[in-house]
């Protein structure tokens, strides 16, 4: 060994981040922790099927579209992953079970069994942590300039899981502080036809996320994860179509906040 740490992605692959409207002036930072379902060239397709990592074991469908959407209508920067979860899980915390998942729903993850911790913090120092980094960056920014920061985190699901139906369209999802969710929930609940999830179909916690916990709850932020169904946002109509509702609701909902603060 000469001291050089193993790298993972090669320099003509994608970066792990891409950062979009960085200049926006909206109070609103969206994140993305599931974008992308790329892999880097060294690990080939970590023993998967290619048709297995174009599901949602992969990657968060169409959550992607939806947030550009978003980010361009409300001038709010935007920040998403683009590597698959498979190889390292945005929203985890490093170390932890779920973060190099060796199976995932039915599916085994050959390539990431038995690694050794060379293997481990190259998936964390060139992918967790530069798309971390920069949520942490921009944030800071904003404090540093005396601007007013709201922390969005998007995400899609699935409508059916381990065999079980979800209603559910969207997900409004909370962990210590539901302000800003009670808020979204009521105005999405208002919108014709909608069934809405209030912590549904998952729910934040220190152990299953990281996301909201580190940057949104221990800053103080105001934040809300959304989720909405991915067979909704699969094509170009129903991602401009979410793109747009919550381009209305969430300046709704922040404004209220900021009204009764």
């Amino acid at each position: 060994m000469n001291g050089t740490p193993y790298s993972l992605l090669a320099a003509d692959e994608p970066a792990p981040i891409i950062v979009h409207n960085e200049n926006g002036l909206s109070p609103f930072v969206i994140v993305v922790d599931h974008a992308g379902n790329s892999l880097p060239r060294a690990l080939g397709r970590l023993g998967v099927p290619e048709s297995e990592l174009a599901r949602h074991i992969a990657w968060d469908i169409g959550i992607a579209a939806v947030s550009r959407f978003v980010a361009d209508a409300l001038d709010a920067t935007l920040v998403q992953q683009n590597y698959s979860r498979l190889v390292i899980d945005c929203n985890r915390a490093p170390g932890s079970q779920t973060s190099i998942p060796e199976i995932s729903e039915f599916t085994p993850i050959p390539g990431n069994v038995s690694l050794n911790e060379v293997q481990k913090d190259a998936r964390l120092r060139e992918i967790f942590q530069p798309y971390h980094d920069r949520i942490k960056a921009e944030l800071d920014r904003r404090w540093r300039e005396g601007r007013p920061a709201a922390l969005i985190a998007l995400h899609s699901f699935t409508p059916v899981f381990m065999g079980a139906a979800r209603p559910w369209h969207a997900g409004v999802l909370y962990n210590r502080d539901a302000r800003f969710a009670n808020m979204l929930i009521a105005s999405l609940r208002r919108e014709e036809g909608l069934i809405v999830g209030d912590n549904e179909p998952y729910s934040v916690t220190d152990e299953s996320d990281y996301t909201i916990p580190v940057h949104g709850e221990r800053r103080g932020l105001l934040h809300v994860e959304v989720e909405i169904r991915q067979d909704l946002i699969a094509g170009d109509s129903g991602q401009r179509a979410w793109g747009a509702l919550l381009a209305h609701l969430l300046p709704l909902a922040y404004q209220a906040l900021a009204t009764a603060s």
